[in-house]
């Protein structure tokens, strides 16, 4: 049995998809999903390693903490990761 893969490109049509246009510069776009919402530590050192490659890095965990993405690994940091800076950044004096 033969399975035939497709990879998606987005052509940005409205507003919303041009703010997120940056995201077709990713590593990520070259792996499967899943490896970015892993169950265990492993799963997350995984990711961490390919985005440790990628070219928008910085852009992609600024989106996820701007957008309080929840799931997944994203600029390189798990959930867990992601929560701590947003709460160093609430605790930050304001400038």
């Amino acid at each position: 049995m033969t399975t035939t893969r497709t990879l998606l490109t987005a052509v940005p049509s409205t507003d919303q998809e041009s703010v997120t246009a940056w995201m077709q510069a990713g590593n990520c776009r070259r792996y499967e999903t899943e490896i970015f919402f892993p169950s265990d530590g492993a799963g997350v050192d995984r990711a961490r390693a390919i985005c440790s490659r990628c070219p928008i890095v910085d852009r992609c965990l600024d989106y996820a903490l701007e957008n309080r993405i929840e799931h997944g690994v994203w600029g390189g940091c798990s959930e867990r990761e992601r929560r701590r800076i947003l709460r160093r950044r609430n605790l930050a004096p304001a400038v």
